[in-house]
């Protein structure tokens, strides 16, 4: 008899891939072999997605001359551009993104080739205009005018400028800079497998990025930053360890925690953990970071679960000023890098990926004439 099928394809490999890999019970993260505790803080955002997509850390003038390209590439096309605030008007953020990337495979120069040359400058555009399009989302919903994304600076450093309307100070870039890093990839997750699915049947790399925004709309998979959020937002200061046991006790589930790779603690949230106790310090205001760590405390005691990347983002972007319903487009944001970088590696060694199912339902069905149905 045939082995049952896992539920979920939980364990089953689906690709080989040269990007990341995870080491569940040790809680160790890889990208292209570089542990992410060697990576964040350390490593821009910008040298990790030439690591992701160029396949190693840049030298100086490696780098430089993928800083020109994203700079060149960040320009919004006439189609996005012109519907921009029709889009916002009548789509929630990650749909509005979906749109919005769809819209601008129209005006790519390259939207017709797969060649790896292509796809690579197609990845640094999707790379580029991401936070634009996030920022100018929002912009358009507030009706605000964003200051022009500024060549001199890095990503990260723009889109808060854009964000929040104001020059972010430097521990704040370095801050989000280190977020976008940690975010950057994370081996076969839904909305990854999602974009080498679309991918491996030689579809554009617009299209395999449409799919995995569309995967990490899903709340499943994307928006549990904004849940913690919203959590946190919604219990008494006073009465936070209280508030989490009743809701436990409930079957509710408390969002941030539990991995389903992870054994032990998400080494990302190790990281967060301390970028949001320093950010609160900083603002002055510390509550969410301080009722954070009680419910960290409180899940951990109750159902021996760690939190995970999700838990402690969502203080760090409140902190940042981040809108708590762009949280996800963030997320979209870093994992931009991996995603395309996921394209490309698909295209170059590409197979078909169309898995077997097992078939549960009637057989030897007996065909009627409808009036006797």
């Amino acid at each position: 008899m045939a082995d049952k099928p896992k539920k979920g394809l939980a364990d089953v490999v689906a690709a080989s891939t040269a990007l990341s890999d995870i080491d569940g019970q040790a809680g160790r993260l890889f990208y292209r072999g570089y542990d992410i505790h060697d990576l964040a803080g350390r490593t821009t955002f910008e040298e990790t997605a030439h690591l992701l997509q160029y396949g190693s850390l840049p030298t100086g003038e490696q780098l430089a001359a993928y800083g020109t390209e994203l700079v060149r590439g960040r320009k919004l096309g006439a189609l996005a551009e012109a519907n921009i605030p029709e889009i916002t008007e009548k789509q929630a953020p990650m749909e509005a993104l979906r749109t919005l990337v769809s819209l601008a495979a129209g005006d790519d120069p390259d939207k017709d080739s797969n060649s790896p040359e292509a796809n690579l400058r197609k990845a640094a555009r999707l790379t580029a205009q991401q936070p634009i399009l996030v920022a100018r989302y929002h912009a358009a919903r507030t009706g605000t005018t964003i200051a022009e994304p500024d060549p001199e600076l890095s990503i990260a450093a723009n889109f808060l400028l854009q964000i929040t309307g104001r020059t972010p100070g430097e521990h704040e870039v370095g801050i989000f800079d280190a977020c976008l890093v940690l975010h950057a990839d994370h081996t076969m997750n839904a909305s990854t497998f999602a974009a080498r699915v679309c991918a491996a049947t030689l579809s554009d790399m617009h299209s395999a990025i449409v799919a995995a925004i569309g995967t990490l709309k899903g709340p499943l998979h994307g928006g549990a930053n904004e849940q913690v959020m919203r959590t946190l937002e919604s219990l008494d200061p006073s009465a936070v360890a209280q508030s989490v046991r009743d809701r436990l006790a409930a079957g509710e589930k408390i969002m941030g925690f539990g991995h389903r790779v992870y054994k032990t603690e998400d080494p990302r949230a190790t990281h967060l953990r301390k970028m949001s106790q320093e950010l609160a310090e900083a603002s002055g205001d510390d509550k969410y970071y301080r009722m954070s760590k009680e419910m960290e405390e409180v899940v951990f005691e109750t159902k021996g679960l760690y939190p995970n990347v999700d838990f402690y983002a969502a203080t760090v972007y409140h902190y940042l000023g981040i809108p708590t319903d762009l949280f996800t487009p963030v997320f979209s944001v870093s994992r931009m890098s991996g995603w395309t970088a996921h394209v490309i590696e698909q295209h170059a060694d590409n197979r078909l990926i169309r898995p077997d199912s097992e078939y549960i339902g009637e057989r030897d069905q007996k065909w009627k004439p409808i009036a006797e149905r």
